[in-house]
């Protein structure tokens, strides 16, 4: 194009470059909603979440003026008077407005037993005048209970009151800082570590049952007659053209102890006794496997249609056996669709929220419900968002493995 635009006349190549710019804006203007929509529907949300993950305004809000007292501690025994002062009347604004419990929790975190502490405390400190000078206030919260005058509980209010901290990271990983500072593990509830390998374990489990499951049926579907494979496509096809609620349910229904699965074991007399299939982690696989299973077949199929069978004929005709001609001519080619539908299948599956949470039960339940939980119930976005965080770098570092090993280059879904 460089070339023509210089052979032409010094108006004909400004009328040219000017084509080419309309050209580019057009173009940019057609893909401008798209990148809007890309924009606002998933990049805005991951920033959100990782800015919530490490934000934590609750103390700057409840004791601002605390807070700011404790920023000149230094290196005292304990505070200044001024700071006793301002969490006097500070908790005194905070049982009046009933936020006092918001507080409590959010110090009890860094500090065991701080929320009786501070319920208490701020209770009596509904009686504090108004106007009362600092030596009284501070005295009259020392005496409202002695926990006040131990320099630990001081620092982790201090802690707590960062505005960006790591401690959502840190309940995350199921650790946590003991009152001198230091990182160590939790001494209780230990549950996040465990539950995101168990979310990788059943992620890998359901990949390869998929994988199991879906390889011999894309390659029949390959090598049927174009009348088969048309109606075998469409049973393939048919779950995504029926509710997952409805798909889901129909499974419970197999699943339960009584019913078609149980039934049909004991009037074959292969148990004596109904067996524990729904609401377990065997129930979690076996439904999401069967919902996952069409994003698996379809890359292979997409990529096995593509592969000449003179290719396996060939080998043969060299000598080669048939199951050694499958092994290394049609298994290779066939890896771009293989990696790709156990990528979409494994992405989809860490983080997949309606199935574990209707038929997992409690061993069956994954991260993405905790998250939902903190969400939903306990309100602890925070956490939430460093659980979610923690998950997104678990998948891209997945991806990027997958990269070093098969290449993204080969990933091919159509």
């Amino acid at each position: 194009m460089a070339a023509e635009i210089g052979a032409l006349t010094p108006d004909e190549a400004r009328a040219e470059r000017r084509e080419l710019r309309r050209r580019r804006r057009t173009a940019l203007l057609l893909v401008a909603p798209l990148l809007a929509f890309v924009l606002f529907a998933f990049f805005a949300p991951i920033a959100n979440m990782l800015y919530r993950s490490a934000y934590n305004p609750t103390l700057a809000e409840l004791i601002p003026e605390t807070l700011e007292q404790l920023s000149q501690w230094g290196d005292a025994a304990l505070p200044s008077t001024e700071t006793y002062a301002s969490m006097a009347v500070e908790l005194k604004k905070l049982s009046a407005d009933r936020k006092a419990g918001v507080l409590a929790a959010a110090v009890n975190q860094a500090y065991p037993g701080a929320s009786s502490l501070i319920n208490s405390s701020a209770r009596r400190m509904r009686n504090l005048e108004e106007g009362i000078a600092p030596d009284q206030a501070a005295d009259a919260l020392r005496q409202a209970d002695g926990r006040w005058n131990e320099p630990d509980l001081w620092r982790a209010i201090e802690r707590s009151g960062q505005l960006y901290t790591l401690t959502h990271y840190l309940t995350a990983l199921d650790l946590e800082r003991n009152q001198q500072g230091d990182i160590v593990p939790r001494e209780s509830a230990r549950i996040y570590v465990q539950l995101y390998s168990r979310t990788l374990g059943m992620a890998l489990a359901i990949t390869l049952m998929c994988v199991t499951l879906g390889y011999p049926l894309a390659y029949y579907l390959c090598r049927a007659p174009k009348r088969m494979a048309g109606m075998l496509m469409i049973l393939v096809l048919l779950p995504f053209w029926t509710s997952l609620l409805a798909r889901t349910t129909a499974w419970i229904a197999l699943l339960q102890p009584h019913g078609i699965v149980n039934s049909v074991l004991l009037s074959l007399g292969i148990i004596r006794q109904p067996l524990e299939l729904l609401y377990t982690g065997l129930a979690t696989v076996i439904v999401m496997t069967h919902i996952l299973l069409p994003f698996m077949i379809l890359p292979l199929y997409s990529v096995m249609r593509g592969i000449d069978p003179a290719y396996a004929r060939a080998a043969q005709s060299l000598g080669s056996t048939p199951w050694s001609a499958f092994w290394r001519v049609f298994l290779p080619l066939s890896m771009p669709g293989l990696s790709a539908g156990a990528l979409l299948v494994f992405i989809i599956s860490i983080g997949y929220y309606i199935i574990p949470a209707l038929v997992g039960g409690t061993d069956g339940q994954m991260i993405s419900n905790i998250i939902a939980f903190h969400m939903q119930r306990s309100n602890n976005w925070g956490l939430a968002a460093a659980l979610g965080t923690l998950l997104l770098i678990v998948i891209v570092i997945l991806y990027w493995v997958y990269d070093r090993l098969v290449g993204a280059r080969n990933l091919r879904l159509a």
